[in-house]
């Protein structure tokens, strides 16, 4: 199966980059190379490009998709999570641009192999990290009733997770739960029929909670973004994609922290903490998919894109 995967904002997020031809720019959710192919073909001189993604696949057809522009590409298998220590393995401290578009990507959902989806039947995995060891089949058998309680309500924003919780507890007691499908068949039964009528596929918001827990998304994206800004030159800009309100509020958390973080008392007649800020929100509300493109790609539909600026002082 071919790595295809409709980048999201593609245009918007490129034009808020603002490549500068010999600047360094890093993607660190590299997927199919959409964002970074239009990054590289703007490149020129001493321009370089570093796209960053745990998927191998996505590794594979990336290289494949940006093999014209090898010498100024560089390629590496890694979670975004560790980009200080990738960049620094190669010899680079400061870049100009990061562009992360998070979430799963079409190949991994349209994968049937990967376990990602609830359209398909095939054993429950959802790693984007095939290296990894937990996957969703264990987080569905291991984890206590409680534990995938809190998973569902909160990653998956799902009404119905205690009594999903509930059912999955029931369901293993007699066998492992090892298929998306024996997973479907469950939530199915724990939702109530008139409720399953309308608001899409019912197994929706539990596999996208199962997915994000499996991954550890939020707590790898809340964890990086202080050193994703920490990382840019003077002028540099850090370019977010998310689909999830959880990811978007950690995003616009973290830009206002970076903004003003400055922690002295209201009352106080001047700053006494020392902390300066490092740049600003270059919007104060994310940017959204035009409806034409929504149209094209519905999965574009809770996609926001915010932008952080660095100031020139640093």
């Amino acid at each position: 199966m071919e790595f295809k995967h409709t980048s999201v904002l593609l245009e918007e997020t490129i034009e808020n980059l603002q490549v500068k031809p010999d600047g360094i720019y890093v993607d660190g959710t590299l997927g199919g190379g959409g964002h970074s192919y239009m990054v590289a073909s703007k490149l020129t001189g001493n321009g370089r490009l570093i796209g960053i993604d745990q998927d191998g696949e996505a590794i594979l057809a990336a290289g494949k998709r940006l093999e014209q522009f090898n010498d100024k590409v560089t390629v590496i298998r890694d979670n975004y999570c560790n980009m200080g220590s990738v960049l620094k393995s190669i010899g680079i401290s400061k870049v100009d641009g990061i562009v992360l578009d998070l979430g799963v990507s079409s190949y991994q959902l349209d994968n049937a192999d990967r376990g990602f989806s609830y359209k398909y039947d095939a054993a429950l995995d959802m790693r984007m990290d095939t290296r990894q060891g937990i996957s969703a089949r264990d987080i569905i058998n291991t984890y206590s009733e409680m534990e995938l309680y809190r998973i569902i309500r909160d990653y998956g924003e799902e009404q119905f997770a205690k009594n999903i919780a509930k059912h999955i507890a029931a369901a293993r007691e007699d066998k492992p739960i090892e298929t998306t499908e024996e997973l479907n068949a469950i939530i199915k039964a724990a939702i109530p029929a008139k409720m399953r009528a309308t608001g899409g596929h019912p197994s929706k918001r539990t596999f996208q909670a199962i997915r994000i827990e499996c991954n550890h998304e939020l707590e790898v994206l809340k964890n990086s973004l202080d050193e994703f800004i920490d990382l840019l030159n003077p002028g540099g800009r850090l370019c977010i994609i998310t689909f999830h309100s959880l990811e978007d509020r950690i995003v616009k958390s973290a830009y206002r922290k970076n903004e003003n973080p400055c922690t002295c008392p209201p009352e106080f007649p001047v700053c006494v903490c020392g902390r300066e800020s490092k740049g600003k929100a270059v919007y104060r509300k994310p940017i959204l998919p035009t409806e034409e493109e929504i149209k094209k790609n519905k999965r574009a539909k809770s996609a926001k894109l915010r932008v952080f600026e660095r100031s020139g002082n640093v």
